[in-house]
């Protein structure tokens, strides 16, 4: 994949123990962190203006490890999201960095708080994600190498993978977690 493309899925499942055993005999853990992401938008140009919201800009607190994140999904003739333009970087000052988007005229939206277990398993991180008012999801991102693929494609493949592991009803979403803390009732789910 190119550096800057993410290609990724988050759902909920509704047997999450076959995706744990699996996880458990398969897949190489990688941690479990704490990580506090707080997201902002510019007052010049609010992201939430379009719906569902397509752009996000992120400060996260990985247990102590700070970084800042900016995605601009794309989206298909319905609407679905497949893969995004991403670029993060490392920050050294988390504190400094939010005095500088206050200055700048950066509004705070919401702050996801997350316990994220990690693990690898052939072309996939596998993350399973406990929401403080959200609850449970499992979110999958394509990790490959090859420069050449097809983003639908690959999410398919995904719920494929959840689906053949015996996860049971698969509710995804499109819009991710602090669009779902900001708008519940704005969510639409697709049924696998």
């Amino acid at each position: 994949m190119p550096k800057d493309i993410e290609i990724e899925i988050q759902v909920n499942v509704e047997k999450i123990e076959p995706l744990l055993e699996f996880l458990a005999k398969s897949s190489q853990f990688v941690s479990e962190k704490r990580q506090i992401d707080e997201y902002f938008t510019p007052t010049h140009r609010d992201f939430l203006a379009v719906r569902p919201a397509v752009e996000w800009l992120r400060l996260r607190n990985s247990d102590g490890v700070f970084s800042f994140n900016y995605k601009n999904w794309h989206t298909d003739e319905q609407g679905k999201s497949h893969y995004c333009d991403e670029y993060e970087t490392k920050i050294d000052d988390i504190d400094q960095l939010k005095k500088i988007l206050q200055a700048l005229n950066f509004q705070s939206l919401v702050k996801v708080d997350k316990l994220r277990k990690t693990y690898l398993y052939q072309d996939y991180e596998i993350a399973i994600d406990k929401i403080e008012g959200l609850g449970d999801f499992v979110e999958i991102e394509y990790k490959g190498a090859s420069q050449d693929v097809d983003p639908k494609i690959i999410t398919n493949e995904m719920v494929k993978f959840l689906k053949d592991l015996g996860c049971g009803k698969i509710l995804r979403n499109y819009v991710g977690y602090p669009f779902q803390l900001l708008f519940p009732d704005e969510v639409e789910y697709e049924e696998y």
